[in-house]
């Protein structure tokens, strides 16, 4: 039963990226949600993990363990207990402590999506046929540093205008930045 959900919740986010992330959107100026997605699946840089715990070991392993010759880890949650906001304030609170060394390396950053969190409308709707109906959250764990890389280069497009306009997302942005800072420079200093 395990190998045969994983298999499906594989498919499932392989085709979402395919079918939604990949593809250009008027949202981002022709640019697609995620314009960095196609090149990294068709260079096999994308590694799919399981957690089945409740504990939060398996994440603390991929942090720890993080293998550079992938950009992504998507770490698929399911035994996820905590609410939407609970979640991504984990995470928050997990990227500051990571900031701190608590992993030796500092140049990781998470991002996650919570099955209960409400639909990106800059997202184009696709009818992707669901896999399973298992719910599951994704904790999605990548290099600091290559994040601002293309943060940083986006932010020379128009890309983030939406979100500036829509969701104030300079907060976010800004934090990520510090982050970043701090872990180039040993301070907040460009």
């Amino acid at each position: 039963m395990t190998i045969a959900l994983e298999g499906s919740i594989q498919k499932e986010i392989r085709r979402w990226s395919k079918e939604v992330l990949e593809i250009p959107s008027p949202h981002f100026n022709g640019v697609p949600p995620c314009p960095y997605a196609q090149k990294a699946w068709a260079e096999d840089k994308v590694a799919i993990l399981f957690k089945h715990e409740e504990n939060y070991q398996s994440l603390y392993s991929c942090i720890s363990q993080f293998d550079d010759k992938f950009e992504l880890a998507i770490l698929v949650d399911l035994s996820n207990n905590k609410t939407s906001e609970a979640f991504h304030e984990y995470l928050d609170d997990l990227n500051d402590f990571i900031a701190t060394g608590a992993f030796i390396d500092k140049d990781i950053w998470l991002m996650g999506f919570h099955p209960d969190d409400e639909p990106n409308e800059f997202v184009e709707k696709a009818s992707i046929e669901a896999e399973t109906d298992e719910p599951y959250a994704m904790i999605f764990i990548q290099r600091l540093s290559k994040v601002q890389d293309f943060a940083d280069k986006l932010n020379k497009t128009s890309y983030y205008s939406i979100y500036e306009t829509e969701y104030n997302a300079s907060e976010l942005f800004e934090k990520r930045k510090k982050t970043y800072r701090r872990l180039k420079n040993g301070n907040e200093t460009s």
